[in-house]
């Protein structure tokens, strides 16, 4: 079922209502801005992998994919009726967390017809009780929708340098490993082998070496970084 998020990013984005969701040959596009096609994916990347590999034989294509960076907890007794609490989530997201459906999206980016772009969004998810039999391992509520609150610092990618560019690699860095990239990202290792997939799978790293302390990476030249812009 869509969610109010996906309906109010294609608003977001279409100049017009009859932008939105245009059949163009075998695909329904979310929307069509000028000749620039664009797919708003709140899912996993996975699911328009395809989709996306052969629209970019012919056209030029417009990813975004939000990361959630804050969620207002709504709770209501049922679906569509009055909100009877809400509150902040404590759980952030960062633009790191992307790299998480990229590991899935490598044989796409980058692609000269391809701009990838990654709004930050605040959200109000909506939950409302489970229907199902409560179990210690199961949830007590179903999530409902999940709606834009606002958008935040979007960024924009279109080659292997400008994810790149979010590690932070330390200037005059020639050689790393997993533990290296997790200690600049301040995350955990398993983490920065995600992000280091990625990164080799997109030729902005290379391997250098197999060590017992784990493999041996090394930059490509980088050119032009990240871009960010305002919110749309």
């Amino acid at each position: 079922m869509e969610t109010s998020l996906h309906q109010q990013l294609k608003r977001c984005y279409a100049a017009d209502e009859a932008d939105t969701e245009v059949v163009l040959g075998a695909y329904r596009i979310d929307v069509i801005r000028d000749d620039e096609l664009i797919e708003i994916q709140c899912a996993g990347l996975s699911a328009i992998r395809d989709k996306c590999r052969d629209l970019l034989k012919r056209h030029r294509l417009r990813v975004v994919k939000p990361v959630i960076a804050r969620t207002r907890i709504a709770k209501a007794a049922k679906a569509g009726g009055p909100i009877k609490s809400s509150r902040m989530s404590p759980k952030r997201g960062n633009i790191l967390d992307v790299f998480e459906d990229l590991i899935y999206f490598t044989r796409v980016f980058p692609n000269r017809n391809l701009v990838f772009e990654v709004p930050m969004v605040h959200v109000i998810e909506t939950r409302i009780p489970s229907k199902r039999r409560r179990r210690r391992w199961h949830k007590d509520y179903t999530v409902a929708d999940v709606a834009l609150e606002s958008i935040g610092e979007t960024y924009e990618f279109t080659q292997a340098a400008d994810l790149l560019e979010l590690v932070n690699i330390p200037v005059g860095t020639t050689e790393f490993n997993t533990s290296d990239l997790a200690r600049w990202i301040d995350r955990p290792r398993w983490v920065a082998q995600k992000i280091a997939y990625v990164l080799r799978h997109i030729s902005a790293i290379d391997t250098v070496q197999r060590k017992r302390s784990g493999i041996v990476y090394a930059c490509k030249e980088v050119e032009n970084g990240s871009r960010r812009s305002n919110a749309a």
